[in-house]
């Protein structure tokens, strides 16, 4: 739809909610799409390649294990660091960097000699990694209108599964060839390929530039070729925002009203991953220790990922049609529920694979539904910030969980044990998004304008 505007004061957000959704506001989906994709890719590659490093340098589980950890460290600090780069930069420019560094790192990993050189290329690329989820989520939330925003945000991150599970049929395909060593090439190839077209493509965000004091001629072209308008050039282009007590990025999270929130979305992601990462991550293993074969595990265990990706698009769905928080809320209860019944029938019931699916489709759909719900909780000066650092805090609870599940089975835990202990953290997941929404309106209702 194309239409000429001209001498009045535009609400970005508001002009951005009451037009149809145009080819290009699309097209930015389809472009944050291929980066999560390209990010599903890299983040699981190593557990693909992992063996045949391990078979063909003869080292033990244990000394690659520093090799694994690496880029969940990475992770964090590039979350904790992009966010308030791309708050004073630009959204564009910092995700277009994480992209290049992510791909050059992958690809220079494939040159690698040593567990200790892989480490370190592993901790660079996983700041490339951390730094480009919550730029993609900030960008198109930023683009996309009110009444589709978390139905777009959540199918964006189904992109993530789509990756990590298309590096799974690259590997298998590529190591009897290739070797393990084209598998990282092929993975860090792909998002270089993306950089070009981001550059030519990618906006920057019309909000973020209107708060930073940008000509109206500026915020206008921008505005108008992702909506499909036509602006006369005498437009003042606002982002209604309320008056804050800081301009720091991350001041404004701790600030007055801001920060029993962020603690509460922290508190709701970290105990998401938990269960998330402690689930795909042992439950092979749990499974294969109650006497199910290999094979069995495996399929059983894809079932979580299967369920959390229809999860993820249905939840975003309902999530537009109602209030979010309760919606994500009921979702992580779900979740606990289902792991109760799992540790409650055990892994030899017939019922195993429909409840682990059911167990991806709340989890991982109430996970993903935070993702398009944290963007409208800031002010756009502290936005990307907001979303990566609750993103940052909460990769602990994804190496927590990844710890505790080992040290579990080394006390002597069982199946039905761990996965019932699994409904502690997915309750407190689905008070505290409640809590979160519950100071979030108190914010809002004092300063009218926030929830963007």
């Amino acid at each position: 739809m194309s239409g000429t505007t001209s001498g009045k004061t535009i609400d970005i957000k508001a002009f951005i909610d009451e037009r149809p959704i145009s080819a290009y506001q699309w097209l930015l989906v389809a472009l944050c799409f291929l980066v999560v994709t390209a990010d599903g890719m890299d983040v699981a590659i190593m557990g693909f390649v992992a063996p045949s490093i391990i078979h063909d340098w003869a080292i033990s589980r244990p000394a690659f294990g520093l090799v694994m950890s690496a880029a969940p460290i990475g992770l964090v600090i590039g979350a904790l660091t992009a966010g308030p780069a791309s708050d004073r930069i630009g959204r564009k420019w910092v995700l277009i960097t994480s992209v290049f560094l992510f791909g050059v790192f992958t690809i220079a990993t494939a040159f690698t000699q040593s567990p200790l050189q892989m480490a370190v290329l592993r901790l660079l690329t996983g700041i490339g990694l951390g730094a480009a989820m919550p730029n993609s989520t900030t960008l198109l939330s930023e683009y996309a209108p009110q009444r589709k925003r978390a139905l777009l945000i959540t199918v964006m991150f189904t992109g993530f599964n789509l990756g990590s599970a298309l590096i799974g049929f690259v590997a298998g395909w590529l190591i009897p060839m290739q070797g393990w060593r084209s598998v990282l090439i092929f993975g860090g190839a792909l998002p270089l390929v993306l950089i070009p077209f981001q550059i030519w493509l990618l906006p920057e965000s019309a909000r973020l530039l209107a708060v930073r004091g940008a000509t109206s001629q500026r915020i206008g072209a921008v505005l108008g070729r992702v909506c499909g308008a036509r602006f006369n050039g005498d437009e003042v282009f606002v982002s209604n925002e309320p008056p804050l007590p800081t301009r720091k990025p991350i001041g404004v999270l701790f600030s007055h009203g801001y920060s029993t929130m962020t603690i509460a979305l922290w508190v709701t992601y970290f105990m998401g991953l938990l269960v998330i990462y402690l689930l795909t991550g042992w439950l092979p293993t749990l499974m294969k220790d109650a006497g199910l074969t290999v094979t069995t595990a495996a399929n059983v265990t894809a079932m979580f990922q299967i369920g959390g990706t229809i999860g993820a698009v249905l939840v975003g769905w309902v999530m537009d049609k109602a209030r979010p928080a309760p919606v994500i809320s009921a979702a992580y209860v779900g979740g606990a529920l289902c792991v109760l019944a799992l540790g409650y029938i055990g892994a030899l019931s017939s019922s195993l694979a429909l409840l682990v699916f059911a167990a991806g489709f709340c989890m991982s759909g109430a996970q993903t539904g935070l993702n398009a719900y944290a963007p409208g909780r800031y002010p756009t000066v502290a936005r990307a910030t907001g979303v990566s650092w609750m993103l940052g805090m909460g990769r602990f609870g994804s190496i927590f969980g990844s710890a505790i599940g080992g040290a579990l089975l080394g006390l002597g835990w069982q199946f039905g044990a761990i996965l019932a202990m699994l409904a502690i953290p997915a309750t407190l997941a689905a008070i505290a998004i409640l809590v979160s929404q519950r100071v979030s309106n108190v914010v809002l209702a004092a300063q009218p304008g926030t929830a963007h």
